[in-house]
């Protein structure tokens, strides 16, 4: 395999873990990228661009990240308050006020984006087409009686959560949380990294596609054998686990040129590993000479949990912040203090705010896994060794 790149010194590690990726498991075409201190120590790439072709995956090359999106967009809210326009400890119906539909009246923005507001399933699930038409969407979300009281519990809310962030964010500042994304984050940071792909950029993406599930032997890869109670939870259509992941009925194809485009900030933002990377990077502190994204207090607040214990919806133990997932046993990072998102299938990006470390990981190559992937936690295991 011809590993094409950068490593700084001492950053070897990571590149021999990633080789092992496409040597022993399966992987087809990825990139994965590191910054410390705001430097960026590495920048790998190989493999195909597409998981079912041959072209080669390049410098520029781009991929749907499924919900590692999430990451990128909860910094919005975040920034939001940051800026003062937007309480946490508000009802979500001070700047939406058709939210408060169904009993959600006293549901705090906290709640929403601790994925404590109950509202992860939709009585009908809606058609591509509804999906992405945002008005739809969130008129939906808006409507919706909730599956437990708000702020008592918590469950991931695998879709609904970027139509209640798109809802939240356009009514905050008239802006689609695409938009704001690409004008107040992407360009400022110079990032390969859209939700709503644009047309110009649609030659740069790959092609997601099932691979082998493989681990090596003595790998000392992190194992979470689904218990049975979560494996008979996604098999069955009337459980909460399937139907939050099937709100979208039929399931859409991700390499719909129509899905790529789509706003939806929950599941199908695309981006490069440098990408991911240098704007977890930036939540941390300058970035080549780029001003930082989070004031000292807002980063307290990302890497601050909100919610912890069983997920109602992944029926595992989980930790959430003000949107970010935190690091634990069923979604591994750097450390206690790191935030982010892992995208079902493999993609991870994440900052570590204690060891000074951002990090980026892209594949074409979507495996079963939803919160741990071997592939990312090979790579993440490679930069704990490093940074000890």
């Amino acid at each position: 395999m011809d590993v094409r790149g950068t490593v700084a010194a001492g950053w070897e590690p990571v590149r021999d873990a990633f080789l092992r990726n496409f040597e022993q498991r399966g992987e087809r075409g990825a990139a994965v990228a590191v910054h410390r201190d705001g430097v960026k120590v590495v920048d790998l790439w190989a493999g195909v661009r597409d998981a079912d072709g041959q072209d080669p995956w390049t410098e520029g090359t781009a991929q749907v990240v499924r919900s590692a999106t999430k990451g990128v967009a909860a910094a919005v809210p975040l920034l939001l308050h940051q800026r003062g326009l937007l309480d946490p400890d508000a009802p979500v119906a001070t700047y939406w006020p058709e939210f408060k539909a169904a009993g959600k009246d006293r549901v705090t923005v906290r709640d929403l984006l601790a994925h404590r507001a109950g509202v992860p399933v939709l009585d009908r699930p809606l058609t591509l087409a509804e999906a992405v038409d945002l008005p739809t969407a969130t008129a939906a979300v808006a409507a919706q009686t909730p599956a437990w009281e708000p702020g008592t519990a918590h469950g991931y809310h695998p879709h609904t959560f970027g139509w209640l962030l798109s809802g939240l964010v356009h009514r905050v500042t008239g802006r689609t949380i695409g938009r704001w994304v690409a004008e107040e984050i992407a360009a400022p940071l110079g990032l390969d990294l859209w939700i709503g792909l644009p047309d110009a950029e649609a030659h740069r993406v790959g092609r997601l596609g099932p691979v082998e599930e493989v681990e090596p032997a003595g790998s000392g890869a992190l194992r979470l054998r689904p218990k049975r109670e979560v494996t008979e939870a996604y098999r069955d259509p009337d459980s909460l686990t399937r139907r939050a992941f099937g709100v979208i009925d039929p399931r859409p194809d991700e390499n719909d040129p129509a899905y790529r485009a789509a706003e939806l900030p929950g599941s199908a933002g695309v981006a490069t590993a440098r990408a991911l990377s240098r704007f977890y990077a930036a939540t941390l502190g300058p970035v080549d000479g780029a001003g930082r994204l989070f004031a000292p207090a807002t980063l307290t607040l990302a890497r601050t949990e909100e919610s912890a214990g069983r997920d109602r919806v992944l029926l595992v133990g989980t930790r959430f912040g003000l949107g970010h997932m935190l690091h634990g046993p069923a979604s591994p990072l750097l450390g206690p203090s790191s935030f982010g998102h892992p995208g079902r299938g493999g993609s991870l990006g994440f900052a570590d705010p204690e060891s000074g470390v951002a990090f980026g990981y892209v594949t074409n190559g979507m495996r079963k896994t939803v919160t741990a992937d071997p592939r990312a936690q090979a790579l993440v295991r490679a930069v704990a060794a490093v940074t000890a």
